[in-house]
């Protein structure tokens, strides 16, 4: 093994842990220092994004207002309480201390004796692994992304998840046999990152938002169609929206609630606006709907005034990478890093330590997942 610092012996990870009476703790746990393989690198993180992802494992439906933090300064210990009836969907997750965290970035501080290995030693690397929420990560040399010369860890921390998310939602649309799209929660910094992709690429996007300063955003940012949730004439706005983009499939990040069916009710009813003949089936224009997030916590409400021609369904990011393969996806991968300081810049709230990130005050912050509030991990702060 190359190293180019004196390494400690162990390193803090964040781990989330689910207790048989219902008690789910985070705290930060010492572990032994990674050794790279022959053909594996030592990353010391330094930038790491709490993705809605994350969240979902780091708090679970953990109620927010029972959260305690116990503990020291440097090692804090958060508690909090999961309610009853979520209890059952815990039972393969209690008692297993689990890593957390997606995504990171880093700087490669050690390596394995492979030529592969030995290549980006020194320099900043993009990784997503699983377990980022920690000092020091081992990964494949393969699976590293060597970010450009004047690249920050903070400016590749993000570089997997919300881009390629992004597009591969255009991508969906388009294999699908769509011509525009619709995607809530529109200005998060997915939103943006879509909206700068159908922008380049010339396809109508229908962006959904539920506050007025948010739709200001997306207007500043270019946005032609912006459709504010919380406005009285939403529905009628966004069913002008559809009519001229001819969007006939959605994203819904908030999950929950009726929205997703008030997006295929509004497409119906754009559709039927040049249609030239009534049929008590509804029209024949296929209308979709993807769940990839679950911002609202209640269930999905569908009130069926659509005809029957429409799908709803869950959309996940690494299956539909695997659905097109190494190539394809290879090609995404290569314009994220084309475009990573202006498509796909990020934007952060605020930057914690692995200990801030415990504290009562930040997981009140990023616990709702509201838009705007997304927080990036330096572990390598003190």
């Amino acid at each position: 093994m190359t190293t180019t610092a004196t390494i400690s012996t162990t390193a803090l990870q964040l781990r989330s842990l689910v207790q048989p009476d219902g008690t789910l703790q985070i705290s930060l746990e010492s572990t032994p220092m990674p050794t790279p393989g022959p053909d594996e690198v030592l990353i010391q993180v330094q930038a790491t994004p709490i993705n809605p992802s994350d969240i979902g494992l780091l708090l679970g439906p953990a109620d927010l207002s029972t959260v305690q933090v116990t503990g020291t300064a440097d090692r804090p210990v958060a508690t909090t309480r999961i309610p009853e009836r979520a209890m059952p969907g815990m039972a393969a997750r209690v008692g297993q201390s689990m890593p957390v965290g997606n995504e990171g970035a880093g700087l490669v501080v050690a390596a394995g004796a492979s030529p592969a290995a030995q290549a980006p030693l020194g320099r900043t690397v993009a990784v997503i692994g699983g377990a980022m929420y920690t000092q020091y990560r081992a990964m494949p040399a393969a699976q590293c992304l060597v970010l450009p010369p004047g690249t920050t860890a903070a400016e590749g921390a993000s570089c997997f998840v919300n881009p390629l998310t992004a597009l591969s939602m255009v991508e969906t649309m388009k294999r699908e046999g769509h011509t525009a799209l619709v995607h809530t929660a529109a200005a998060s910094n997915l939103g943006q990152m879509l909206l700068k992709i159908c922008q380049k690429d010339g396809v109508g996007l229908v962006n959904i938002v539920r506050k007025p300063e948010q739709a200001a955003l997306l207007r500043s940012l270019g946005a032609q169609h912006v459709c504010d949730s919380s406005a009285p004439t939403f529905m009628a706005e966004l069913t002008d929206a559809l009519a001229a983009t001819g969007a006939t499939i959605a994203f819904d990040a908030t999950g929950g609630g009726t929205l997703a069916g008030q997006i295929l009710q509004c497409m119906e009813a754009a559709i039927n606006r040049k249609a030239q003949e009534y049929s008590r089936y509804g029209s024949a224009v296929h209308k979709q709907v993807y769940l990839y997030g679950h911002l609202d916590t209640r269930p999905t409400e569908v009130h069926r005034t659509f005809g029957m021609a429409w799908g709803m369904g869950g959309w996940l990011l690494f299956p539909f990478l695997q659905k097109i393969g190494p190539e394809a996806t290879q090609a995404l991968r290569a314009r994220v890093t084309a475009e990573l300081k202006t498509t796909f810049a990020s934007h952060y709230a605020r930057t914690v330590s692995l200990a801030g990130a415990l504290s009562a005050e930040a997981i009140a912050f990023y616990g709702p997942r509201n838009t705007g509030a997304k927080v990036l991990i330096d572990p390598s702060m003190e």
